[in-house]
């Protein structure tokens, strides 16, 4: 266990019941061994751990275990698999003892020697756009007897144990997984709380409960049935005929507004709100030339309508965001309203006409149609608008299905892109870090010296996380400087679902994942 403050917590969970008069708390004594179909339009892009640092996630986080995990309602790291920490003064030695008996689902057994080798294939493998930019503090991986790991770090890094959580970290049998290259079979073997039993990708996962689990998920159904929809009107629809029992993520800004009303065909459902820290921002490729000018993405942020764009697209269901840190997580600032302010097309004119840039600019945005719901289209759409309406810019823009618009934007092929954030961690570390160096999780390389060599680092030294603000916002500044992320707005999670499923509250972890155990059905009165 870790002797740490704990962070203060980034998302507050509200139940806002559609039904009056009726209870939608999960009741643990009718959990029972009752299946949940839940309904999502975000699918796994991989079912090996080593090639995700995306929306897989919320797949491996149900059927792997991790050394250490965020238990329901925590932002602090604790046991799952391990008991673990760090042996040093300095942030560099970090110590884990499995629990004793451990297995895979398969009988093979889960000891020391399969967690150094899951967390090196990482390494080796190094699949781009994969999880091994999050182990930059790794030295190497020791082993003592069959149950003792111990993690040397080459740096102090206090947010290592948050690393550890996250299901990038998934322990894979090594007799499943080939250590240096991806499993592709359709397959997957771990020690988590539900086994996979079939897989069609694009369309379902059915998960069984592992008889052979040994973790901290109290687990209130007896299975999970998950069915992925290209689009959110198919899955609200599959939700009110009662084919599934819940949804997460995808769900558009019109279709809350709508399960909130109090008319007919809404009666029987629920809606349960996450006031989470998901983030959506835009991403500018100076590989790209007319990117590469700054005067360009500073004329860009300078007139983007953050509050036109909540307003029209999101209708309350998300807030403009000024910075790369959300609120809820320290760190949290204004930079880019303190430096661009309103919205000012006469600002932006002379930005580009001190810069000799006279002509209107031809800009090419791409977004992705399937990762973060169909609202994604019309919030585009807007900003196109908001760009050609000063005169200043011609803008075209073109959307991907998720896998190919991932494999353009790690090709380095977008100008300009639009990316969404979930904290792989609740820490403004996670907000900053994953986003710079030469080698980061956007595949544009953006080397920042004073960031990544000096705030970063210094950081890192501090255990205790509610002393770093000062670090983070500097590096925030520097940020404002460049211009190569522009933040535009701050999300709320919602879990739409029938009124007789039960936990919505708890089924959200700090890094807005769904923990499915916690779902559970229960009699309506």
């Amino acid at each position: 266990m870790f002797n740490r403050t704990s962070l203060q917590a980034a998302a507050a969970l509200v139940s806002i019941s559609l039904v009056t008069g009726c209870s939608v708390f999960s009741d643990s004594d009718s959990a029972g061994d009752q299946r949940i179909v839940v309904g999502t339009t975000s699918s796994p892009t991989t079912l090996d751990p080593a090639a995700a640092w995306d929306n897989s996630w919320e797949l491996f986080r149900n059927v792997f275990q991790t050394l250490v995990s965020f238990p329901t309602g925590s932002t602090t790291p604790a046991s799952d698999a391990a008991d673990c920490k760090f042996s040093d003064t300095s942030s560099r030695v970090f110590e884990c003892k499995l629990v004793e008996g451990l297995t895979f689902s398969n009988g093979h057994k889960l000891d020391a020697k399969a967690v150094q080798y899951s967390i090196e294939r990482i390494r080796t493998i190094n699949h781009k756009g994969g999880p091994n930019g999050m182990l930059g503090s790794l030295d190497k991986i020791e082993t003592v007897g069959d149950r003792t790991v111990v993690f040397k770090l080459n740096k102090p890094d206090a947010t290592f144990p948050m690393v550890l959580a996250t299901p990038a970290m998934s322990l894979v049998d090594p007799a499943e997984y080939p250590a240096d290259r991806l499993r592709k079979d359709g397959k997957l073997v771990g020690s988590g709380p539900y086994v996979l039993d079939s897989y069609t990708d694009g369309e379902s996962a059915e998960l069984t409960k592992n008889p052979t689990y040994k973790g901290f998920a109290d687990r209130k159904n007896g299975g999970v049935t998950i069915r992925y929809f290209d689009e959110s009107e198919a899955m609200v629809t599959a939700l009110k005929k009662k084919e599934i029992d819940a949804t997460y993520r995808g769900l558009t800004a019109e279709e809350v507004i709508e399960l909130q009303d109090d008319k007919p065909e809404n009666q029987g459902l629920q809606i349960v709100e996450s006031t989470g820290a998901d983030i959506r921002y835009l991403v500018f490729n100076t590989q790209d030339p007319t990117i590469a000018k700054p005067a360009v993405r500073k004329a860009i942020a300078q007139v983007v309508d953050r509050d036109e764009l909540v307003s029209k697209v999101y209708q309350g269901t998300a807030e403009p965001l000024y910075s790369m840190v959300p609120k809820g997580i320290a760190g949290h600032t204004t930079k880019f309203f303190d430096r661009f302010g309103d919205p000012d097309a006469k600002k932006a004119k002379k930005i580009l006409r001190e810069a000799g840039i006279t002509d209107p600019v031809e800009l090419k945005f791409w977004y992705t149609t399937d990762r973060y719901g169909s609202s994604t289209a019309a919030e585009f759409n807007e900003l196109k608008r908001q760009l050609e309406e000063t005169g200043l810019f011609e803008v075209t823009i073109e959307g991907k299905p998720w896998k190919d618009f991932q494999a353009g934007y790690q090709k380095g092929e977008y100008p300009v892109f639009g990316r969404g954030w979930f904290p792989d961690f609740p820490d403004p570390d996670n907000f900053v870090a994953p986003f710079v160096g030469k080698e980061n999780v956007l595949g544009t390389p953006y080397e920042s010296p004073r960031i990544t060599g000096e705030l970063l680092p210094k950081s890192r030294r501090e255990s205790d996380r509610g002393t770093v603000t000062d670090e983070f916002v500097e590096a925030q500044e520097v940020m404002v400087q460049d211009v190569r992320l522009l933040p535009l707005w701050q999300g709320k999670l919602y879990i739409a679902a029938q009124d007789d499923i039960g936990g919505g509250e708890g089924a959200l972890d700090p890094q807005t994942v769904m923990q499915l155990w916690e779902l559970s059905r229960r009699a309506s009165w």
